[in-house]
């Protein structure tokens, strides 16, 4: 399996405050505990280009980017919400991390790499279509997925997202899309605190309630996410990789360890092997314990190359 690793030191850069959990270190703890594992070494190491206006705009209101672009900083920080923020480098980011997946799509759909992890920053999912929030400026996967659907020859794409929050942006996104299955486990109440209704081939919610363990979640998956993807028979498989969920997370109260994130990215491989010709593209969510998110990001990746679990 040749498995890519999109990344660009800008995404370092970007910082909403120096206590938030979002925080820069959280690229370094990704990255260093791959080479730990002996996995860098075996990865595709590809630089994340930044996102252009067209790729954006497919999935964000047109006056949105414009904002953005208008309302970043040449020094401080410029509020956005009360958890959200940019820098004068939070623009750059955000390019770059929206960009890396828009690449990883190119590059599996040209059969130059089989799948890929995109370790980036600021995160994407609660990004909506007019809207930043919840650490979120541009939805990363929406704008992968969208480039698929609009640059390549193919009609169906699944989003799967195992973040311990709800991904509203994605939602919102692609709500009423037939291209496009949305998946998505997440802790209930918790940020953003409500979400839309299932859609039969176009969104599968599944709430867990606090304390659930890796069981539950196994569970829900296999029971609710499995028997929609087979039916949609997607072409590409996007994730939402967000380690949030994990036992240890300081903001997440689910009781996931780095087992369960193999087991999940296995079973959304044998999903993309089935369909997709193995093309998957994995782009980085939340998790903000550093130690546990590198030790899941390692899972992660393992499973993603075709490797098993280590202990």
């Amino acid at each position: 399996m040749k498995v890519g690793l999109f990344t660009h030191p800008a995404c370092r850069l970007h910082e909403i405050d120096p206590d938030h959990p979002e925080q820069p270190a959280r690229m370094g703890a990704v990255t260093d505990a791959l080479v730990r594992a002996g996995i860098d070494e075996w990865l595709h190491h590809r630089e994340a280009p930044a996102a252009d206006r067209e790729q954006l705009v497919r999935a964000h209101a047109a006056s949105y980017v414009d904002a953005l672009f208008n309302n970043s900083p040449m020094d401080g920080r410029m509020p956005i919400d009360a958890d959200t923020a940019m820098n004068p480098h939070t623009l750059e980011a955000a390019l770059r991390a929206a960009g890396a997946g828009t690449a990883a799509v190119d590059a599996v759909m040209a059969g130059t790499l089989d799948a890929a992890f995109c370790c980036v920053r600021p995160p994407g999912h609660h990004a909506e279509r007019r809207m930043a929030m919840g650490f979120c400026f541009f939805d990363n996967v929406a704008v992968a997925a969208l480039q698929a659907l609009e640059r390549h020859d193919i009609k169906r794409v699944a989003i799967c997202d195992f973040d311990v929050h709800q991904g509203n942006g994605t939602e919102d996104i692609f709500d009423g899309d037939p291209r496009v299955l949305f998946c998505s486990t997440f802790q209930h109440p918790l940020f953003p605190g409500a979400f839309r209704e299932n859609v039969p081939g176009q969104r599968v919610n599944c709430p867990l309630d606090a304390g659930a363990t890796g069981d539950v979640f196994r569970r829900t998956v296999s029971k609710r996410w499995l028997p929609e993807l087979e039916a949609f028979a997607p072409e590409l498989v996007v994730v939402s990789a967000g380690f949030d969920a994990h036992r240890q997370d300081p903001i997440g109260g689910l009781e996931l360890v780095e087992s369960d994130f193999h087991w999940v990215t296995e079973r959304l491989v044998e999903v993309a092997n089935r369909h997709a010709g193995g093309r998957i593209v994995s782009m980085l969510e939340g998790g903000y314990d550093l130690d546990a998110l590198g030790r899941s990001a390692v899972a992660h990746v393992r499973a993603l190359m075709g490797q098993p679990e280590t202990h």
